[in-house]
Parts: structure tokens; C-alpha cells; sequence
């Protein structure tokens, strides 16, 4: 797997398109859910693009991580997904230790919160993520925001 972290601007229009079909393709076709994925976030400072190729060339990982004052007064990671093809490898665990790593390098000491869907609370508590919130829903599907305290 080939890790790029790369701010918007730094992005190409195939990688730009890459990311954009596969986080339509997961979270709008699979998981059924309508809602405006351009949020404007992609494009501001300070942003990074996390995408992880495979050996065919082919984006297989994705995730953004947004410094803070973003999405959450606290740095942030968001829209962590995996190609569905490349589920029970593994990649989705990866992508997670990638993304922390990335934001302990952008911006170290910070602590790192996610807007979580709920089912997925064990799996990012398995690296230290805390649940932070209440549950609740994001457009049907239920959350909570976790923190991992740095």
C-alpha cells in the first residue's frame, strides 16, 4: 500500500476523482445515505488527504484529517473509508494508524475527535478512542463523537 497525504490543492484531478468516487460509491450507494459530501472542508488550509493506493494503482483508503476549529474544536480525522473490495484485510485498521500518525505529525500533542458511527465505537476504541457524546443521529445513521486524548 502506498500512503500520499496531500492538501487539496496538491491533489490531481484523477486522485480528486478517485477519492470522490469512493466516497460516493460507500457512503452515499452502499450505506444509502443522501446527503451534500461537499461540505467545503476539503478545500481549506491546513487540510490533509490521506489516500492509500494499492499495488494496481487504484485507491483503496481514504480518510481526511482537518486541524482544529474545522469540524470540532479539536483536530479531527473524517470520511475514513475503505474500497469495499478490500474489507476483512485489514486496510480499514491501517488507515486508522495512518491517520493518527498523520495527525500527531501535523499537529502533535493535540487530541484527535471523530464523529463515529455507533457500530464502529469497539473498533476505534481499540486505539484509544473515548466516547465523547451522547449518541445520536447523522442524516439516519446513528453516531457519537469519540476522542482520543493526546
Amino acid at each position: 500500500m502506498q500512503w500520499l497525504a496531500l492538501s487539496f490543492d496538491e491533489l490531481s484531478v484523477a486522485q480528486l476523482y478517485q477519492v470522490m468516487q469512493l466516497r460516493s460509491r460507500v457512503f452515499v450507494v452502499e450505506q444509502d445515505c443522501v446527503y451534500n459530501d461537499l461540505d467545503g472542508k476539503d478545500t481549506q488550509v491546513g487540510v490533509v488527504h490521506l489516500l492509500g493506493f494499492g499495488d494496481d494503482g487504484q485507491l483503496h483508503a481514504y480518510l481526511r484529517a482537518l486541524p482544529h476549529g474545522v469540524s470540532y474544536p479539536q483536530v479531527s480525522i473524517g470520511r475514513i473509508v475503505v474500497d469495499p473490495s478490500m474489507r476483512g484485510l485489514e486496510l480499514g485498521k491501517n488507515l486508522i494508524l495512518q491517520g493518527i500518525e498523520l495527525c500527531q505529525t501535523q499537529w502533535p500533542h493535540q487530541d484527535i475527535k471523530i464523529g463515529a458511527q455507533a457500530h464502529l465505537k469497539a473498533l476505534y476504541g481499540a486505539f484509544g478512542f473515548e466516547v465523547d457524546s451522547p449518541e445520536y443521529l447523522e442524516d439516519g445513521i446513528p453516531h457519537v463523537d469519540m476522542l482520543l486524548k493526546r
